[in-house]
């Protein structure tokens, strides 16, 4: 339904110093410092097949044959692209009587916002539902688990749930130092970021940027920081809901995802019989995992 002149009565009337609401700064986007930016221009959604590789190699006797390995794939992530779309029209007599600029274009501003706003939650759901048995990736389980599909160390969670402090967060490095593959070899990967919603901007601050120990009179130097061991620095995103929960992604390729399908598009056109003034905002793209070694967490101790 087109919105009328009814819902815009005072933009029809002189006297208006101005018109707010629909005009803020730009918000960040912090899901690009955590998720991998992909892009498919064709299929209607996009598989990942993991693989394991082998096991220790084995000790040949003499004059003996040496045994054989095996490989296989093991599970499958799949990304099915969503469309997101906001669309609004406004008639011709509106849209020709106000009298503090073009309401189409104020309105196409907000609708703008509306669009970055749904992509921002749809990003951070990714960690939002991270510990959720109604999300769970290609291997049966949720994001953050300790029940992964491999051997050796398959968590990336702490096994009891943790506040954020400088002890957690070296539990959860320490957990990142010993990942191994799925057929149980140590992996090489590193720590980059620690995301942490709005509660824990400041915790978060002092534990990286803290010269000694935090919260103690100990006057030992700060290992994290000493280290390097979040080249990456916080991401605080506002989108996360847990206001506990906290999180750290690795240099492990092809972890967390965010994959385009069709890039955001704009289009605007006028109804021939009403006047109408029609725009609609349109995009499409799929958010998800593929290797858990990408992303570690724990929902807090709260």
């Amino acid at each position: 339904m087109a919105m009328t002149r009814s819902q815009f009565k005072k933009q029809l009337q002189l006297g208006l110093n101005t018109v707010a609401g629909l005009e803020y700064r730009p918000e960040k986007d912090p899901w690009r410092q955590y998720l991998t930016i992909e892009t498919e221009s064709k299929r209607a959604y996009i598989e990942d097949v993991v693989m394991s590789g082998f096991q220790a190699a084995s000790v040949k006797a003499e004059g003996a044959a040496g045994g054989y390995v095996t490989a296989s794939e093991i599970y499958t992530a799949k990304y099915l692209f969503e469309t997101i779309v906001i669309q609004f029209a406004v008639t011709e007599e509106a849209e020709e009587d106000g009298l503090y600029g073009s309401i189409v274009n104020k309105l196409a501003k907000a609708a703008m916002r509306s669009m970055q706003y749904t992509k921002r939650v749809k990003c951070a759901n990714v960690l939002n539902n991270g510990f959720s048995s109604s999300f769970l990736g290609g291997d049966g389980v949720a994001l953050f688990s300790t029940a992964h599909l491999g051997e050796g160390q398959v968590a990336n969670m702490l096994s009891t749930a943790a506040d954020l402090s400088e002890t957690s967060l070296e539990d959860m490095l320490i957990l990142i130092d010993n990942a191994t593959d799925y057929k149980g070899i140590p992996i090489s990967i590193e720590a980059q970021k620690l995301i942490v919603p709005t509660a824990l901007r400041f915790t978060g601050h002092r534990i990286l940027n803290s010269q000694g120990r935090v919260e103690t009179p100990n006057n030992d130097e700060n290992a994290i920081k000493a280290m390097g061991l979040l080249p990456g620095g916080m991401v605080v995103d506002k989108q996360l809901t847990d206001t506990d929960a906290w999180f750290i992604t690795t240099d492990c390729p092809d972890g967390l995802k965010h994959v385009m399908r069709k890039a955001l598009k704009k289009g605007v056109e006028g109804d021939f019989e009403t006047g109408n003034m029609r725009m609609k905002f349109r995009e499409r793209y799929a958010n998800g995992w593929t290797d858990y070694h990408g992303g570690y967490g724990t929902a807090g101790g709260g």
